[in-house]
């Protein structure tokens, strides 16, 4: 399954890395990724690859949600298949 993955907090080193070690430990892949700083906050959107093996979706929202508290940011994901259904409304 393919879900987006926004990350949007004040810059600091280790965010790219925090959530990259996320993702490989529970065999999540990136697919695409853009990020950029405006005005001393860090953006990041990326297009991950939830593998079968991963944990299921909820947990992996939850663990995200831990991961952007620890590293100070907002993480949210979520099924790029909603994105895909509000384009054709």
């Amino acid at each position: 399954m393919k879900a987006i993955l926004t990350t949007v907090g004040k810059d600091q080193v280790g965010i790219i890395a925090g959530v990259s070690q996320y993702l490989a430990q529970n065999h999540i892949n990136i697919l695409d990724v853009s990020q950029t700083i405006m005005d001393d906050f860090f953006t990041m959107m990326m297009m991950i690859e939830v593998q079968a093996d991963a944990p299921e979706f909820t947990q992996i929202s939850a663990d995200l949600k831990e991961v952007g508290q620890k590293l100070g940011v907002e993480i949210n994901v979520r099924n790029a298949e909603l994105y895909q259904a509000m384009h054709k409304l």
